[in-house]
């Protein structure tokens, strides 16, 4: 077998989790022309530990069904901050994980199964297309609010033991609300933190470029003017940079503006 039809038989079983010998053996005959058997097939199947022999992946890998159904899943966690007399306050964050849109968060010093569930109905609206929700298995996502929540009409995914990299678009979430907000703003108490957010959250949806998104923003302002036809290196006739700052200065955001008559 030549050497290039061999690492294409290994690229397609590699390439396609649930594909089986005889399906990649059809494959390259009905349409690339190439006759082989399953047989001959097996005997250049990739020998990786989910794929040795002739065992066949009977589910899309956790990775690949995240990515298949993003604009359908949210995702949701918690994170902890630390106010300026060290109490400790929690923050749950819903993610659209297709969009890398925000949609919902709230603080609380006092998280309950109850409170969780609450924010759960400000979350989804009833007209929503969702389909999935994932979480960790902390304690207080309880069997009742699983329960309730899929009432909503969206499955509770589970993420597996001691696997934080299944929950990867919240955990990083979390880690950029940190770098770009938290490590540098104390929150003096629960309304000064929730203020603080409100602000960073509109900055995150709104203004802020996701490179995830192609570069794109989840939900673009109209109030970002762009010029038509601008030149790649030069700034357009009749306008000018204007920026906007975000938590006092932290961040800024900038804008095409028309200069003045």
């Amino acid at each position: 077998m030549p050497q290039n039809i061999r690492q294409l038989i290994a690229q397609m079983a590699l390439e396609n989790p649930t594909w089986g010998q005889a399906q990649v053996a059809a494959e390259l005959m009905l349409k690339l022309g190439i006759w082989v058997s399953p047989r001959t097939v097996r005997a250049y199947w990739p020998q990786e530990p989910e794929r040795r022999g002739s065992r066949r992946v009977s589910s899309q890998r956790w990775k690949t069904f995240v990515h298949n159904h993003a604009r359908a899943i949210l995702a949701c966690d918690f994170l902890v901050a630390v106010t300026a007399r060290f109490r400790i306050l929690y923050v749950f964050i819903v993610l659209e994980i297709g969009t890398r849109r925000i949609v919902h968060f709230n603080v609380t010093a006092y998280p309950t199964a109850e409170w969780t569930l609450q924010q759960f109905r400000e979350a989804i609206p009833g007209d929503h297309a969702y389909r999935f929700v994932i979480h960790d298995r902390d304690a207080i996502y309880s069997a009742e609010l699983d329960k309730d929540v899929q009432a909503m009409g969206v499955r509770v995914l589970k993420t597996p033991v001691q696997a934080p990299q299944a929950n990867a678009y919240c955990e990083r979430l979390i880690g950029t609300i940190r770098r770009e907000c938290l490590d540098f703003l104390i929150p003096l108490n629960e309304r000064h933190l929730r203020g603080l957010l409100r602000e960073w959250v509109a900055h995150y949806n709104g203004g802020r470029p996701h490179s995830s998104l192609g570069p794109g923003i989840p939900e673009p302002r109209d109030g970002f003017p762009v010029a038509p036809g601008v030149n790649r290196h030069c700034l357009p006739e009749g306008y000018q940079v204007r920026s906007t700052a975000i938590l006092g200065g932290l961040h800024h955001e900038y804008y095409l503006g028309r200069e003045a008559a």
